[in-house]
This record gives C-alpha cells, sequence and structure tokens, in this order.
C-alpha cells in the first residue's frame, strides 16, 4: 500500500550481559554509529542512541514493515557479532535477553530525545542521591 503513513516512534531499551559495564567510553562511539546504520538498514532510522556501560537506549522509527521482536533480534545479535569480530572489547561481548520498549507520541519526541542525550547526567544525579542516602 504505497499510499499508507506510518509515523510509530520507538524508545527501546535492553543491557549487556549480566549488565556488565562493556560499553566503555572508547568503544562507545563506535557501538553506537553502527547502530545506526543497522537502524537505517532495516528502514527504521534513529532519532538518538545513547546509553550507559551496562545498556543502550534507542529512539526510532519503526517501520509498517517490520516487528518490533525482529528489529531488537535484528539490532542486538549484528551488534554483538560485529563487536566481538572487530575485537573491541577485551571480554566477550553479549546483550542481555529481552529488552524494553514503549511507543512515543510525535509530541514527546523531544522529551525523550533529552532524557537518552541526558543518560550519563541523569545516572550520575541518580547515583549521587543513591550515596547521599546512606
Amino acid at each position: 500500500m504505497p499510499h499508507s503513513l506510518n509515523q510509530i516512534w520507538i524508545h527501546a531499551v535492553w543491557s549487556t550481559k549480566d549488565r556488565l559495564p562493556l560499553i566503555i567510553p572508547e568503544i562507545e562511539e563506535s557501538i553506537y554509529t553502527h547502530m545506526y546504520g543497522l537502524f537505517e538498514n532495516i528502514h527504521c532510522p534513529a532519532k538518538i542512541i545513547n546509553g550507559m556501560p551496562n545498556h543502550v537506549h534507542c529512539l526510532f522509527s519503526l517501520h509498517r514493515n517490520i516487528s518490533m521482536s525482529q528489529v531488537v533480534k535484528n539490532i542486538k545479535g549484528n551488534t554483538s557479532h560485529w563487536i566481538n569480530e572487530q575485537k573491541l572489547s577485551k571480554d566477550y561481548f553479549g546483550w542481555q535477553v529481552g529488552y524494553s520498549s514503549y511507543s512515543i507520541s510525535q509530541s514527546h519526541l523531544s522529551i525523550v530525545n533529552s532524557y537518552i542525550t541526558d543518560q550519563k547526567r541523569h545516572h550520575l544525579r541518580n547515583d549521587q542521591e543513591i550515596f547521599q542516602e546512606l
């Protein structure tokens, strides 16, 4: 149906195997750049990808001909294979089973984009609050 319009924005999150801090700063940009290309190849362009050493957040447009589970399987599988093939991690790199995904309305894109952009500051603030309570 060439005259169909589909605008489904997804915020997806998944973790490294055992939540190990494998996405170190030295390889983070390479991993995210590779992931942007993978999203583009399956016609689900990513607006932003960012995260922490043990998890990643992605905001992307879901194409009408692919399921959410296919997108995540493709991105996670290809990324972990590529990281291990390129020997970017001194340890075996893998993703934890599962993921979280949320549909995002057009009116909330900038809020979610900012949230993903500010992941490191967000987690730093939360970590500081936890330590202050101890």
